[in-house]
């Protein structure tokens, strides 16, 4: 008998199958060119490039909260608020510009301000009275949401001045000027969570964070940090989201919350903790909003679509979370 055949099979496609190949990224990565190509085939208009970077510009919003939920669900918590942390964000913005004065850049900088200390109450009930993250953020998604519609009244901010709508609306180079920030937040996030010590301490936490504790790691000053993060990009979500769409509603960013957490679990970060990447969500996020493009494109209608959709998140994950099986030789 040859040595080769004494060998169990999953070591050996482990030496026949470069690992990265059976990495959850790349088999969604292939998933999604295998969608493309037929969704670019039912559609003539779906590949061309004035189509893919308007896909680009109406995700920007939604992926710059993904890229801090990805470090709280690494850790292995979650934050539900982020919507409404936009709804909020957005709303004072305006009013805090029309109704009270501000000069505009300041209203900005204080809309950003109110998404961070949004984030940083989520943060600091967490890891000080140690309520669980799943229901403190539950509670200050209905808070952050009714303190939107509580100071909006139900009436919407309009007219700001042309220079405002730069982000939201003009390109730069060619490019979307909103998805120009998103690749900056990528950039910069990938290098902190895969070369970093804060980066790896998230996985060390979302491991074990008793483990952590008692290693010596700052658990909940990372905690207190990355809820603050998220607080801080959904109130830079909300400004270009009013930039985009030139008025300032209570209801903005409703939903936000589960397209976000789908894009980042569909991207390979478990719920469980522990496991994820910046590229992995930045696949799941092109791959959910392609597909609703797509989709529309053909002719598919809404509730359809939701389905469709669905149906492609759950094949996506049962194959990848398949292969990462083979791959660890389970």
């Amino acid at each position: 008998m040859s040595a080769m055949s004494e060998i169990p099979l999953p070591q050996v496609a482990k030496r026949v199958v470069p690992w990265w190949l059976l990495r959850h990224e790349t088999m969604l990565a292939v998933i999604l060119l295998v969608a493309l190509i037929v969704l670019g085939g039912l559609n003539s208009r779906f590949l061309t490039l004035d189509n893919l970077l308007n896909q680009g510009r109406l995700t920007t919003e939604v992926g710059l909260i993904a890229l801090p939920m990805t470090f709280i669900i690494i850790t292995g918590g979650i934050d539900l608020s982020v919507g409404s942390i936009v709804g909020l964000c957005a709303i004072l913005l305006g009013y805090s510009w029309k109704v009270f004065g501000l000069p505009l850049p300041l209203a900005i900088c204080f809309s950003l301000f109110v998404g961070a200390a949004a984030g940083f109450l989520n943060g600091i009930v967490i890891t000080r009275v140690k309520v669980p993250p799943l229901i403190m953020t539950i509670a200050t998604l209905a808070l952050y949401r009714g303190l939107a519609e509580g100071i909006s009244q139900a009436r919407s901010v309009r007219g700001y001045p042309e220079w405002f709508y730069f982000v939201g609306q003009e390109n730069l180079f060619g490019v979307p000027a909103q998805l120009w920030l998103l690749l900056i937040a990528i950039v910069v996030t990938a290098i902190v969570l895969d070369r970093t010590t804060f980066g790896r301490t998230l996985y060390a936490i979302g491991n074990n964070e008793t483990a952590a504790r008692f290693s010596g790691l700052p658990v909940d000053r990372v905690k207190l940090i990355i809820y603050t993060l998220s607080g801080l990009m959904a109130g830079l979500s909300a400004c270009v989201l009013v930039s985009r769409v030139t008025t300032t509603r209570s209801d903005m960013g409703i939903g936000y919350e589960l397209d976000v957490i789908a894009a980042v679990v569909l991207g390979g970060t478990s719920i469980f903790g522990g496991v994820g990447t910046i590229w992995g969500t930045v696949v799941g996020l092109a791959m959910i909003q392609l597909l609703k493009n797509g989709l529309a494109l053909t002719g598919v209608k809404g509730d359809a679509t939701i389905v469709v959709i669905g149906t492609v998140l759950i094949l996506s994950t049962l194959v990848a979370s398949s292969l990462q099986r083979r791959r660890e030789g389970v």
